[in-house]
Parts: C-alpha cells; structure tokens; sequence
C-alpha cells in the first residue's frame, strides 16, 4: 500500500515524497496515545477512557452544544455600508444543508466534539462540477493524517471511511479540506486537546468514584484483617480469607461471623469522610474546568455567582466559545473561497441571550432610545415583521445639542438684560444773543450787507 501511494503522490504532485509532521526533524513525538501519562507512574486512560469522568463529559458537550445552536448566517457587506445578512446560491445551501447524514446542529456539533476531543477537526469537501463546494463532511480524526512534501506543501492521507464516501485509503491536497486545529503546541499542524493536560485529574477522579463504589458496594464495609495467636500455612489463610469474603461481604453484609481459633478481625481502611474524599473529587473536578476555560457553575458543581446573568455569560464566552466561534468561521470562510472581508460567514451569537428575555429588551431599548438603532433593526434581532416607519432612527424633541443650547440661553427671557450703551455727550448750551448782534443782522438782512460792515459804518 506504501508503494501504491508513493506512486499516487509523484504523480500528482511530481515530488519524491510526503512526510508526516512527526518525520520532518523539528521534534519527534507528535503526541502520546494516552496525553498525560508522563504525569504519573500509572498507566492513564485513553482519552475514550476519559469521557466517562463526569467534568471531562460536561464541559465537552457543554461548550459543543452550546455552539451547535447557533445558526450560520451568510453576511456581506457593500462598500462603505455595513454587514447585512444574504443569499448566495454558492454558499447558503451547504450552510442549511452540510451533507446527506446531518443538518447544521449536528454537524457544528460533532465538528467541535472533534476538536475538543483530539485536538483537530478535518472536514472533506465535495464539490459539484461547477466546482462549488456542495457538502462537508466531519471525518473521524484518527483516519486522517497530515502530511508534508519536501517543499512544505501540505496534504492529507485519509484511510478509508465508508460514511462520506472513501472508499480506499487516498491522498488529498490540502485545498480539498479544512483544517480546524486548537493549542498546537508541537507542530502547526497538530493540534493537542485538552484532555491532554487533564489526564491526570480525570484519572484520579474516577479512581475515586471507583474506589468508592466497590467500597459501598460492599455495604460501606471497609476491609481488615483476621488475626490468629498461632502460625497459620498458606493454604489456610487463602481458604480462610475465601470463606470470609464469600459468607460475610458484599450481599452477606450483617451476617454474623463464627470465628474459631481465637481470631479477630481487625478494621484498617480509612473512612472517606477522614480521607477527604469528597474535596479530592471536587479538585479534580476544578482542575478540569480550568483546562476547558468554563467556570464551575456552568456544570452544576458550584452556585452561581450573585452579578447579572449578562456578565456570567459574557465571561464564559470570552474564555471557553469565542475562539472556537473565531475559529470555526475563519475555517469555512477559507474553506468556501470568502474574503471574510466583503463576504463571510457568521455563527449568530444572539442565540446565546435568547432565554434572557429582560436583558435583551431592555438593551433594544436602550439603542432606540440613544437614537443609533432602527426599531426594525431591533425586531429583526427579535425575529419580528418589520413596520412602517421603523426603518428611521428616533430622537425624542427634547434633546439637543450643545451648541443650541448655548444659543437658546442667549435670548431666553430669563437671561439677564445686556448693559445700556453710553449716552452720548450732550451739545454745548449757546450764550445768550446780544441786543447789538440783533440789531446788526435785522439791517443786514434789510440792506443784504454784512453785520461787519453795517457795523463799521455805525
């Protein structure tokens, strides 16, 4: 089958060989089969093993099922406009539909199952003779290996998997699938779950919950041991200890016990209340929730803190859903040929609020009453009909600006009067005419001469 391959890879891509990340001299372990085991001297459970520890379950299903309900949205954006939700025949039919088997909960779902299980989601395309990606399929990650050429080109060997259609093991370029990967710590192409961290914690849990249940299993009777004055062979001692465990344990728990030969029996296993056993549960417990970023209140092992309930999910959206979110879109951007940048796809994170009713309301409110936001704009959140008028951004009258503010207390009534202008400065009071000056103009004006020359002929 090697050769088969190799042979299959010269000819499509014209080189000697494909290497698995592992082969490619930059480190050599990719990962262990069971992560963590380097932690502890025991062998740890295999990460299928690790499902079973109850905060392992719930912080996994926990942070896929909460992405898996929220919807794809096809947006776009014109140029200087804003991003607004579209229909592309290319794109929103896989998006409503993903493949044959699933439809988009399940398959959002299973996608970040994979991620957060073994660290990697591969999702193969399908694509019709336009060449338009019409299905994707989520494949099981320990069918696929990433390979890389001499030439750092990427591609992929998957092994055969009858669910999307692979009938024999194949070699596929990297253009044909998409690659979701979290916590590459060793190689880029590698992802590393988390489970790898808190193996350990999961392990010593469920030894816990084991140790526990053959413990009341056995009617909370603890173990001992039967003492005799004298020397007892081998085969006594195994026959004694047979007998006891089969009339006195498990269901024969309250049986009374004959003992001959002056035994005793002697209690010797601690208590778990004196173990502490329920704080060494609770611990491991803790330390899984912190490798999976989700507060413990979220999995019901801790109340719920007393600020709003926006800001308890504000905060477990940050730390545990936006970068899978981020993520998950940026895959199948690139995946389905968008730009991300005219055209891209969306997980409505509003699905996230939907059971807070009081706090959405309240923040519709809020933006139509600051006038940035149309009524229609906060129905269409709401999934309502759109109505007359509610396309315009609304003021109340009351409000306005500073600068009309200034103006209007400028001329209101009650601003104070503005000062009186200086009175001009008032003419100079004649002096009182003369009876000679009369007398000169009376004849001046009667013979049309002069006052100075009447005057000198007087």
């Amino acid at each position: 089958m090697a050769n088969v391959l190799t042979r299959l890879v010269d000819r499509i891509t014209g080189r000697k060989a494909l290497l698995p990340p592992d082969q490619g001299g930059a480190w050599t372990t990719l990962y262990d089969s069971t992560p963590g085991g380097f932690q502890m001297n025991l062998s740890p459970l295999s990460q299928d093993g690790l499902l079973a520890y109850h905060a392992v379950f719930s912080c996994i299903t926990l942070i896929a099922n909460d992405i898996s309900k929220l919807p794809f949205k096809l947006m776009q954006r014109p140029p200087g406009g804003i991003w607004q939700e579209t229909e592309n025949g290319a794109y929103s039919p896989v998006l409503r539909r993903p493949n044959a088997y699933q439809n988009p909960i399940q398959f959002r779902s299973s996608w970040q199952i994979s991620r957060l299980t073994r660290g990697n989601t591969y999702a193969l395309k399908e694509r019709d003779n336009r060449g338009v990606v019409t299905r994707l399929h989520v494949l099981d990650p320990d069918k696929v290996e990433p390979l890389v050429s001499e030439d750092g080109e990427v591609f992929y060997r998957l092994r055969r998997d009858n669910m999307p259609g692979i009938e024999q093991d194949v070699i596929v370029p990297a253009r044909e699938m998409i690659h979701d990967r979290m916590n590459c710590l060793f190689h880029p192409l590698v992802g590393i779950s988390p489970l790898y961290a808190c193996n350990l914690a999961a392990t010593q849990g469920l030894a816990i919950q084991n140790s526990q249940s053959k413990f009341f299993a056995n009617n909370a009777t603890p173990s001992g041991i039967l003492t005799a004055p004298g020397e007892i062979k081998t085969d006594q001692a195994a026959t004694i200890r047979t007998r006891w465990h089969e009339n006195y344990g498990g269901d024969n728990f309250g049986k009374v016990a004959v003992l001959g030969y002056d035994m005793k029996f002697t209690p010797i296993a601690v208590k778990a209340l004196d173990a502490q056993l329920v704080e060494q549960l609770k611990l491991t417990a803790e330390i899984v929730c912190s490798v999976f970023h989700v507060p413990m209140w979220m999995i019901d092992l801790a109340p719920m803190p007393a600020n709003s309930n926006e800001d308890r999910y504000i905060g477990y959206y940050s730390r545990a859903l936006q970068e899978p979110i981020e993520s998950m879109e940026a895959c199948l951007d690139e995946g389905l040929g968008l730009d991300g940048r005219t055209i891209g796809i969306e997980l409505d994170t509003h699905a996230l609020m939907r059971m807070d009713t009081a706090t959405r309301y309240k923040a519709w409110s809020d933006a139509i009453g600051g006038g940035w936001m149309a009524p229609n704009e906060a129905r269409a959140n709401e999934q309502l009909a759109p109505v007359t008028g509610g396309d315009t951004c609304y003021l109340q009258q009351q409000n306005y600006s500073l600068a009309a503010l200034d103006e209007r207390d400028k001329t209101s009534p009650l601003a104070a009067p503005p000062p009186a202008p200086p009175a001009p400065p008032a003419d100079p009071t004649p002096d009182e005419p003369d009876e000679d000056e009369e007398v000169d103009r009376a004849l001046a004006r009667l013979y049309q001469k002069s006052p100075e020359t009447l005057h000198v002929c007087a």
